[in-house]
């Protein structure tokens, strides 16, 4: 018996002290978990403790936005060309129809038979936006009332707002909506713009900038709305809510006050815009009815533009671009048939602003900038050029327009005839004195470097988006441009002996060289150079005010929704024509020739030179493949007026009927060449801002129709 008690001991106490070495082990187990989320628990509310803090808090704070109310667009008059318009829109409280039993589907389908809407369409409005969820939806904060509609009749919204008790949730209020104007039919589309929404990507990139978006804004994407989309935007107000994990307010949290946004006072004439864009239209239909003679068929006239500016500041008082849209399509949001109408391939675009988008080669109005580079060059303006019927080099004719000859004559009188073969030559000229096929290291290139001084080949700094440069093809365009098209060039020239392969194969072996036919064409404005309209109008308003080559500016001043603070917007120089003063007043004489006794004289019959002395250009700029551009430049002491139409003929025959009746309306010349004063739109430059009332409302002008044709074509022939 003792033995097995003693037996029984020996295992009794191992057990007893494997036991308390288990228990000694799940202690320290046990003290280690509590140590470290110790540790972890003071991480987090001590150390870390206000950042998470704030982050429980902004959880539970939500915004509703009010919308700012946006800026005007005005005229230099005072007349709203993009403004507001007070529209009954019809909105969904989220929020409050949640706290329904139904979510709310009662009273959306009630909403739905008020409005004549589809139940279906409602629900789908105030449901929110995720990456699963179809539009429409709604991409705002739940927190703030939806828009259902912008187009509620008063008796529908009157019985939303008489049967409240059969509507909880429902708000049926005036609200601001864009509305672009078009006084007296001045479109001005492009020069305007259009707005859509915002966004996310843009709300993250606006995030920390001076000027942080919101969900709800609306922003411009083309035009004047979206070069001072800043300051006509303003600020919304917003409201924020303190709300619990299941979305019920629970208090009001600090505020931020709205701000109305800025009006942009522009330099546009409202009166003169409407012309513009008629006589631009006008002399579209016009070249459509003449036959091209050189392809037996009528003129396409496709496209075309027009800029009429003030000379002496760069002011842009009128710009039409042809094809042209309603902007008003795009307020509260375009339609799918809509969008595809305006940019689908039969559309022509007519969302580009051909005015500062529009390239094309210049032709003849070019000549000016030759002229400058001969003279330059050490050319005697006054000296002796033959005026042949053509010109040849190296078994290639470069013809005279329609092969007029007019033996020798001055550089003023080839501006004033146009004529080619004078330019040819001094071009070919001097493109052998720097080298010719074999250039010397450092050629002066006189013809390449002066259309650069002039402003070509960079942008004018207008305060549009999305101007574009031209080009000036010199050679360091020629060679760049071979760089990036000798492999393609290379491939297409390998056979065939059609016109295009033989144009591949020389452009592969030497189209990185500067040729003579090159700088040929090029002393006319043809070849590889592209302008746009506001190019040749800023040259030419420099030809009027003695040399300064202004930024063209719309914006003429910014002023605060209060009328409190005004922002001028103060014309810029670029640079400054490379010509001494004789030199511009020998140029401009010879384009005050052009209206007497050249090409131009024919549509400038009985206009009062004495009194109003018009300078002008034809252009006819030939297009491989196309028909003719037509470019007609023009300037008085107080304004300059470019129109251009693709394939529309000759400068003075599509374009210079056109421009002709613009100053007429400008001036008030009558078909007798009187100048009626009463008639005159505008005789001068506009100086001063319209009337700032003390609350900050602009007092506008009231504009009168303009006549319906200022005045009749005058007869002729065109000699080009």
């Amino acid at each position: 018996m003792e033995a097995l008690r003693a037996m029984s001991n020996i295992p009794e106490t191992g057990r007893t002290s494997r036991v308390t070495i288990r228990l000694i082990a799940i202690q320290i187990l046990v003290f280690s978990l509590l140590a470290t989320l110790g540790g972890r628990l003071w991480y987090l509310q001590i150390r870390n403790g206000q950042e998470y803090a704030a982050k429980a808090k902004s959880n539970h704070v939500q915004q509703v936005i009010d919308p700012a109310t946006r800026g005007s667009i005005l005229d230099a008059r005072g007349v709203a060309l993009a403004d507001n318009q007070t529209r009954l829109v019809v909105s969904a409280s989220r929020t409050d129809l949640l706290k329904m039993k139904d979510g709310g589907k009662a009273v959306l389908t009630r909403l739905a038979k008020v409005l004549n809407l589809p139940a279906q369409e409602i629900r789908n409005k105030v449901r929110l936006c995720d990456a699963k969820t179809p539009q429409p939806c709604w991409n705002g904060s739940p927190y703030q009332p939806i828009p259902i509609t912008d187009e509620a009749t008063t008796q529908q919204a009157l019985q939303i707002r008489e049967r409240s008790e059969d509507f909880p949730g429902i708000s049926a209020e005036p609200t601001a909506v864009r509305r672009y104007a078009a006084p007296g039919d001045a479109n001005a589309a492009q020069v305007l713009g259009y707005l859509s929404p915002v966004t996310d990507e843009e709300i993250t990139k606006a995030k920390n900038g001076p000027s942080p978006l919101l969900r709800s804004d609306q922003i411009g994407r083309s035009g004047l709305e979206r070069e001072y989309d800043n300051y006509l935007r303003g600020k919304a107000a917003v409201t924020r809510y303190e709300v619990d994990n299941l979305g019920r307010v629970i208090g009001q949290a600090k505020s931020d006050k709205g701000q109305a946004g800025s009006s942009v006072v522009t330099s546009i004439d409202a009166r003169v815009q409407a012309i513009a864009e008629k006589q631009l239209d006008q002399a579209m239909k016009d070249a459509r009815q003449q036959v091209d003679r050189n392809t037996g068929t009528n003129y396409k006239a496709d496209s075309g533009a027009v800029v009429v500016m003030e000379a002496k500041t760069g002011r842009v008082v009128a710009m039409a671009s042809n094809p042209t849209y309603d902007p008003n399509a795009w307020v509260g949001g375009i339609s799918g048939k809509d969008y595809a109408r305006l940019t689908g391939k039969s559309s022509n675009y007519p969302l580009l602003n051909r005015a500062i988008q529009g390239q094309a080669a210049p032709g003849s109005i070019f000549k000016v900038i030759s002229t400058s580079a001969a003279v330059n060059a050490g050319y005697d303006f006054n000296g002796h050029y033959p005026c042949t019927s053509s010109y040849s080099i190296g078994g290639q004719v470069f013809k005279n327009f329609e092969g007029e000859s007019q033996g020798d004559i001055s550089l003023g009188r080839a501006l004033e005839v146009s004529c080619d073969t004078v330019f040819y030559r001094i071009g070919h000229e001097e493109w052998k004195k720097d080298g010719g096929d074999k250039p010397k290291a450092n050629p002066s290139d006189w013809f390449y470097k002066t259309a650069h001084q002039f402003g070509l080949g960079k942008t004018t700094g207008i305060d549009l988006p999305n101007e574009v440069k031209g080009r000036v093809p010199d050679r360091q365009w020629k060679n760049a441009f071979w760089k990036a098209n000798k492999d393609t060039w290379c491939s297409q020239g390998k056979s065939g002996d059609d016109y295009v392969s033989k144009l591949a194969r020389e452009g592969c072996l030497e189209g990185m060289k500067l040729h003579a036919y090159d700088s040929i064409n090029y002393a006319i404005g043809q070849g590889d150079t592209l302008v746009t309209p506001i190019q040749m109008a800023t040259i030419y308003g420099a030809l009027s005010n003695g040399g300064t080559l202004y930024n063209p500016t719309v914006g003429k001043a910014i002023v605060s929704a209060d009328g409190k603070h005004i922002r001028m917007i103060k014309p810029k120089a670029h640079g400054r024509l490379p010509d001494t003063p004789q030199t511009l007043q020998q140029i401009g004489d010879a384009l005050q020739g052009v209206t007497m006794r050249g090409t131009a004289a024919w549509r400038f019959q009985g206009w009062p030179q004495d009194k109003i002395p018009m300078h002008a250009k034809t252009g006819t700029a030939e297009v491989y493949g196309k028909q003719t551009t037509s470019w007609f430049a023009t300037y008085t002491k107080d304004y300059t007026i470019v129109m251009t139409i693709s394939q529309g003929g000759t400068g003075s025959g599509a374009s210079g009927p056109a421009v002709r009746k613009i100053y007429d309306a400008l001036y008030g010349v009558n078909d007798k060449g009187e100048i009626d004063p009463e008639a005159a739109l505008l005789p001068k430059p506009e100086t001063s801002l319209p009337k700032i009332e003390s609350d900050g409302t602009i007092e506008a002008q009231p504009i009168k129709p303009p006549p319906a044709d200022p005045s009749p074509s005058p007869s002729g022939s065109p000699p080009q």
